[in-house]
């Protein structure tokens, strides 16, 4: 199974469900996306820990009023077909209520910052 999709959707169900915190198996990729998603406020800590001899990534999960900050998201590229955006492909996300999170050469960028940096990449998901 793809990796980053079961990140974001543990990371989708925990909120859902109002989990303080989630956990996922560690990788550079994931942390560098965690990492973004901090930046945007869609998660509020990461940390990296060792469970029975494995590394792992601890996510605390924001809510506002009660209510998820991630209340569904959609993968773009998948490992059957990649989705690349350019420069001028990259729009907002339900109005700016949500979140497009590239692969850009520059590292994991979000929409807003990839415009910024005039930059594309691969679409890895949608967030809101």
């Amino acid at each position: 199974m793809d990796s980053i999709s079961n990140m974001i959707i543990i990371m989708k169900n925990g909120s859902l469900a109002g989990l303080e915190s989630v956990s996922v198996p560690y990788s550079k990729m994931k942390n560098a996306i965690s990492e973004c998603l901090l930046k945007e406020g869609y998660i509020k800590q990461i940390s990296k820990k060792v469970k029975r001899g494995q590394p792992i990534l601890e996510i605390g999960l924001v809510y506002i009023d009660k209510k998820p900050k991630i209340t569904e998201v959609k993968r773009i590229s998948k490992q059957s077909r990649r989705v690349y955006f350019g420069m001028k492909d990259i729009h907002s996300v339900r109005n700016g209520s949500g979140l497009l999170i590239l692969s850009t050469p520059k590292g994991i960028l979000s929409g807003k910052v990839a415009r910024k940096e005039q930059v594309g990449g691969e679409a890895l998901f949608r967030v809101w």
